[in-house]
């Protein structure tokens, strides 16, 4: 089944215990924290002392995404804050080995992640070395994007890399995921589903819990 992770994004800041506190009423499974630097791309979010808040208003498994262009030089920070995963992006840096190490030192799992025009081509030699691949599904920056149906190739591509590798990799796609486009994301091979705006802004956030989660392949 898949796993559902609410990006954090999409919250009403001013409501934001209660929002936690729904998504665990909700019985989601991940919490996804946007983290922006204004820089590599073009939108500002939290940091760390967000992220230690919510840490502890939950104790669900915090996805820590970093759209960050020294990301390295966040790891710590965030690590200390609770998150459990850290994802940077290939990006920034080519060969993303050397940071992989420093985020299991920390002893916390290391994602990477690409931007929909990157080729997936460059993240397999490095595939067996991470817990997860976030591919984007839109441009990263801001919330509200159209899904990209383009992306589902790349993660046709990765699913049948990572089962002939018998890789554990995790794929997860974030990026104007819906009830509508989910199970396509799902079929192509997806296993955990980022989805903001659209489920802190619906009016059934049960219905579609229920929905995401009762996914199959």
């Amino acid at each position: 089944m898949a796993k559902f992770a609410p990006s954090v994004l999409g919250a009403d800041f001013s409501r934001l215990a209660e929002e936690i506190k729904d998504c665990d009423r909700l019985g989601v499974d991940w919490l996804h924290l946007d983290i922006m630097d204004g820089h590599f791309v073009p939108n500002i979010s939290f940091g760390p002392g967000i992220v230690k808040t919510i840490d502890k208003l939950t104790d669900k498994f915090l996805d820590a995404h970093l759209m960050l262009s020294e990301p390295q030089k966040y790891f710590e920070p965030f690590a200390q804050a609770g998150a459990d995963l850290i994802t940077f992006h290939i990006e920034v840096h080519p060969d993303p080995r050397r940071h992989c190490r420093a985020l299991k030192k920390l002893g916390i799992k290391a994602g990477i992640s690409l931007n929909p025009k990157t080729s997936i081509q460059k993240v397999f030699p490095y595939l067996e070395h991470f817990d997860l691949l976030l591919i984007m599904s839109v441009q990263p920056g801001f919330g509200g994007q159209a899904f990209m149906n383009s992306v589902l190739s790349k993660v046709e591509e990765t699913r049948a890399f990572i089962d002939k590798n018998n890789l554990s990799t995790l794929i997860e796609m974030d990026g104007g995921i819906d009830g509508e486009n989910a199970q396509r994301c799902v079929d192509a091979g997806a296993d955990i589903l980022v989805i903001g705006n659209a489920f802190f802004k619906s009016t059934d956030r049960m219905a579609l819990t229920q929905r995401v989660q009762s996914l199959h392949r």
